[in-house]
Formats: C-alpha cells, sequence, structure tokens
C-alpha cells in the first residue's frame, strides 16, 4: 500500500533521550525495508534544556517557539550537532544509510507583536531535488532544527514547523509525530481519529482542552494536511513497536488527523471491485445485505461511492438512478465494523443525498431489513410504500421475498 511513498517522521528530542529510540530506528529500518522513503526531522528541546542546566544557562525558549537570543542559539547549535551526530549514528547501526545536508534555507522570523525574535528562523526555500535525489539513492535525509539563511549564519527553527514543511514540499503520503506524551484524550477517552475541521475547531474555542506540548504539533498537522498531506499521526514512541503498530493495524495506538470526511469519499473504480465484494461478504451472510457477485459488482462499479482511509477500503454504498435521474436508490450501504459508531455511514448518506439533489433528484429512497434506525433516525428517511418504488423496482421487490423496509427522502 505505501510502497515508493514518502513519509515525513518528527522525532522529539524527548523520545531521542528515550531509552526507546533503539526500538523507533528499528521500525524505520522496517519500513525501508519496504521501500518507503523516510526524511528524519528531529527536535533539541530536551537536549538545550539539559546543557543549558549542566552550564547554568538561561534559555529564552527551548521549543523554537518563541524568542532566540544568541546565548540560547548557542546552545542550540550545540545541541543541534550533539543529536544529529546520535541520530546518524543510531540509523547507522540499524544498517540505513542517512545524511545531514543544507538543503533547507532560513530567515530571520522578525518583529512579532512587537517583540524582536532576534535568532529565531522561518523557511525561506526548500531544495526539494536534494531531497528527492538523497532518497532515490536509498539514503535517510536528517534535518536539523538550526538551519542557515542566505549569508550562512545559524537560525533556530520549530522542528515541527519543519517536518509539516517538508511533508507538504515532498508530498508526503504521512506526517508522523513521535513524542513521549501519552495518547490524545478528550473528556477522558483516547481520541484515535479526528478530522482536520474538528481540530481547527477545539484550537480556535477550546485550545486548553490539548496538552500544551502537543498544541505546535496539531497546528502544523492541520496545515500540512491543508497543504495536501492524507494524514497526521502523533504517538507516543515509547511504546514497543509504536510506529509499526500506527501504520499498519487498523486499531492504530496514536491520533490520527485526516482530511474531512467528503474528501475521504469517491467514485469506485474497477479495481476497486475486490474490496467491496470482501468488505460485504460478511452482512451478505448474515441477509443485511442482498447478495452481489464479484462479477456483478465489476459491471455496475460505475454506481459504487467507496470511503477510503489509509488508501484501504472501509465503507461502500451504491446510487441507482431511476427514472432518468429523477428517482436515486442508495443500496449496498456497509460500514466495515472496527469504523462502525464513526458517522462513516451518515457521511456517505449525507454525500450522496447531495450529489443526487445536484443531479436534478426529486427523492431518494432506500430499503432495508436491519437498519431501519440509522435511515429513519439518523438520515431523516421516512418509511414508504411498495407504491413509491419506481415500476422498474416493484416488480423486483416482490420477486426477492426480502420484504424490506421501504424508506424515502424527498429532496
Amino acid at each position: 500500500m505505501f510502497r515508493d511513498q514518502i513519509f515525513v517522521i518528527s522525532l522529539d528530542g524527548s523520545l531521542l533521550a528515550d531509552t526507546a529510540i533503539h526500538n523507533t530506528l528499528l521500525d524505520i529500518a522496517v519500513l525501508r525495508s519496504l521501500n518507503i522513503n523516510v526524511v528524519l526531522v528531529h527536535g533539541i528541546g530536551r537536549q538545550m534544556q539539559d546543557l543549558a542546566e549542566a552550564k547554568n544557562l538561561p534559555l529564552s525558549d527551548s521549543h523554537g517557539e518563541g524568542r532566540t537570543d544568541p546565548q540560547t542559539l548557542e546552545v542550540a547549535i550545540e545541541a543541534s550537532v550533539q543529536t544529529s551526530f546520535a541520530v546518524m549514528q543510531g540509523l547507522t547501526k540499524v544498517g540505513l544509510r542517512c545524511m545531514l545536508s543544507n538543503a533547507i534555507r532560513s530567515t530571520e522570523v522578525g518583529i512579532v507583536k512587537g517583540v524582536d525574535q532576534e535568532l529565531s528562523g522561518r523557511i525561506d526555500r526548500i531544495d526539494l531535488m536534494a531531497f528527492t535525489q538523497l532518497l532515490a539513492n536509498d539514503c535517510v535525509p536528517v534535518v536539523s532544527p538550526v538551519t542557515f539563511n542566505r549569508d550562512g549564519e545559524s537560525l533556530r527553527i520549530n522542528s515541527d514547523l519543519l517536518a509539516a514543511a517538508l511533508a507538504k514540499g515532498l508530498k508526503a503520503s504521512k506526517l508522523i509525530f513521535l513524542t513521549t506524551q501519552p495518547t490524545l484524550q478528550l473528556d477522558g477517552h483516547e481520541v484515535t481519529n479526528l478530522t482536520v475541521t474538528e481540530v481547527e475547531s477545539l484550537l480556535g474555542k477550546s485550545p486548553e482542552v490539548f496538552p500544551e506540548r502537543l498544541l505546535s504539533k496539531l497546528k502544523e498537522s492541520v496545515r500540512a494536511i491543508h497543504g495536501g498531506v492524507p494524514r497526521a499521526h502523533i504517538l507516543d514512541g515509547r511504546i514497543f513497536g509504536a510506529l509499526l503498530n500506527e501504520i499498519f493495524d487498523k486499531v492504530g495506538i496514536g491520533t490520527m488527523v485526516y482530511k474531512n470526511d467528503y474528501q475521504s469519499i469517491r467514485r469506485a473504480e474497477k479495481e476497486d471491485a475486490q474490496s467491496i465484494f470482501n468488505i460485504t461478504r460478511n452482512p451478505v451472510k448474515s441477509e443485511a445485505l442482498r447478495g452481489q457477485t464479484l462479477e456483478s459488482i465489476e459491471a455496475s462499479i460505475d454506481s459504487y461511492l467507496i470511503f477510503e482511509i489509509d488508501g484501504g477500503v472501509v465503507a461502500c454504498m451504491r446510487m441507482i438512478p431511476y427514472n432518468e435521474g429523477s428517482i436515486f436508490e442508495l443500496g449496498s450501504i456497509f460500514v466495515q465494523p472496527f469504523y462502525q459508531q464513526r458517522g462513516i455511514g451518515r457521511s456517505m448518506v449525507t454525500f450522496a443525498l447531495e450529489e443526487a439533489k445536484r443531479m436534478g433528484a426529486e427523492r431518494v429512497i432506500a430499503m432495508s431489513t436491519q437498519a431501519i434506525p440509522f435511515f429513519t433516525e439518523v438520515c431523516g428517511f421516512g418509511v414508504g410504500q411498495l407504491s413509491d418504488l419506481p415500476e422498474a423496482r416493484q416488480s423486483d421487490y416482490l420477486a426477492n421475498g426480502r420484504n424490506s423496509k421501504i424508506l424515502i427522502k424527498a429532496l
């Protein structure tokens, strides 16, 4: 699924100081063995704090989010050199080629809200060709949060910002933040999935619900997704196998921020027929859905909509036109069990209703034996009768003997 794609992985300085980092680097070696391209960005916040404490030096900011005075920059440079060396040493131990480069050019942030940010930087230019060539040569680029401006002077940049910008520029399929923070919780419950709209709303109205050290990662996740990156993940890298579990297990162990539901819905293509057949086999056995052969799905593939997560089909639905498009039937609606109770079915139906309305339909019908409350209570359908069906559908309804409840919604 992910072969030849690019993952940008950001390693917090706190994780690099933890003994779990070796397991994380082993996970990265596994990704490379599967021909997944990896770009590593590392933080230095924890390392700067340790150096400053050892030398009894005050820091203007250790996370790259505020003002960087000359003394803080000196500490940042020392921390960056030591941390980059440790990352490259670790990658070498797990058998990976890697390289540190000056492919990111920065410029001064300047004055923000009346405060001179001094030696804090922002991205001026990314040499994407340099990164592309490194990846093409089986090399893992390592990116430090201390960069150079056009005059060769050093500037401190936030590593989360760097990772998001690289993910956007390289058209990465994933932006992954590995931290030492526990899985994100809201209202006492672990949050495994959030749409980018939900994150934006919470950041705007109630940023206090998020841990302070995750705010930057959530903000940069939003920017990356708006820049074309499909998924951003935030996970606790101290958990054994965290990276591989988050990527390859359907449940995952972190928090994924993703595009709005509608952006995950698309028209099915011929290649999706097998996936649709696979996910509908069990509900057909339980008579929740009417049986369809693989051949019949392939023949009618143009009428299917699918919902994708990470390139995998997790839900499907058919839109069947009648009476020259004045009526549409919604059929074969099914969401894989693990993804149920997440609003995916409702999103698909809402999308289909808007599509039908856009195409000039007057009403939409559905027939169900086991999902009647979903249509009536969640999607606003009313109960109809046989005469509400198009004539072409009435005879089939009587012949199949399923005695489905007829549901109808005017547009």
